[in-house]
């Protein structure tokens, strides 16, 4: 007997020769899941440390810190997530309980717990660690204000964890809140890397300006070696012109650190986090989830070069 087909070569016969819009769209996500199932994905040679900032809400932050993490722990790195926004939003979508009085990053950042004491492993990924935020973290800015080494609470925990672990992680990424706040400078401070995800709008460009002037002040003050090395284009529509334009005028001013790949308007990626689940674990096989990987690929791709700038910036070439 004739082994079964797979829902791909289903798809991939049936559409194949077919003149319908909406057939060949099917034809070639059904190619693009099966390609990034069989992608190879380097590992970097030493730990990235990423905040993913935007001090505009609605862009997409949070929902690109999971799954990318989830992404490249689905292609089998070791990933850590720290959520720093009182929300929990990222906490919530990774699955990870943070009620209020519940351990997480806030007695971190105050000192009564390591990150070891308060990490737990995303219930979909295996090698996906989470150090969760509650709604106590909204106290720490003011509680925080007067320690004289107030910047770089995180930075030391994360210092002191990485040292003592006697788990390896291939990314650190920290989900910054939507603010320009003392948490967002501990981020900025704790890591090398600044990965900005941008909507497909206009105001989207206005914000932007704003956010890398104050990275800029981060350098110059508390983190000379910080480098801002990816940015991705979320709810990318690509039936409007306006999205195409957004993208090429990014991708104008920094053509080497935007992303090729852009992250479609998807109700499967709205859903996932109401199931408190990453878009990777809740629906694989739909078009965002591919999207994510695919950025993720790129991102593990593009490592040995983002290491290579930050070496360069800290001097140690």
């Amino acid at each position: 007997m004739p082994e079964p087909e797979t829902v791909t070569q289903t798809i991939n016969r049936i559409f194949k020769d077919s003149s319908s819009p909406l057939g060949a769209q099917i034809a070639q996500e059904s190619l693009r899941y099966k390609a990034i199932n069989n992608a190879v994905f380097p590992k970097p040679e030493r730990t990235r440390l990423i905040a993913v900032a935007n001090q505009k809400g609605g862009v997409g932050k949070t929902t690109t810190t999971v799954n990318i993490a989830a992404a490249l722990a689905l292609a089998g790195a070791r990933v850590l997530v720290i959520d720093m926004d009182p929300q929990g939003n990222a906490s919530t979508a990774l699955g990870i309980p943070h009620g209020s009085g519940m351990p997480s990053v806030y007695d971190v950042l105050e000192g009564r717990l390591t990150i070891a004491q308060v990490k737990q492993t995303c219930p979909d990924f295996a090698t996906l660690d989470v150090v969760p935020a509650s709604i106590d973290l909204s106290g720490a800015e003011l509680e925080v204000a007067d320690s004289p080494n107030r910047n770089n609470l995180l930075r030391d925990a994360v210092t002191a964890y990485l040292n003592e672990s006697s788990d390896h992680y291939d990314y650190v990424f920290v989900d910054c809140p939507p603010s320009l706040g003392l948490l967002v400078i501990n981020a900025m401070c704790a890591v090398n890397e600044m990965m900005i995800p941008i909507q497909a709008e206009y105001y989207a460009l206005e914000g932007l300006g704003q956010l890398i002037h104050t990275i800029g002040l981060v350098q110059e003050h508390f983190n000379p070696g910080l480098l801002v090395s990816t940015m991705l284009v979320t709810m990318f529509d690509r039936r409007t012109l306006l999205s195409r334009e957004v993208y090429d005028e990014v991708k104008q001013h920094y053509p080497s650190i935007v992303l090729d790949t852009t992250i479609p308007r998807t109700v499967k990626i709205a859903e996932a986090p109401s199931f408190s689940q990453s878009v990777i674990a809740y629906e694989p096989q739909c078009m965002g989830a591919t999207a994510y990987r695919e950025a993720a690929l790129e991102m593990a791709k593009r490592s040995a070069q983002a290491l290579e700038a930050i070496a360069i910036k800290r001097g140690e070439h």
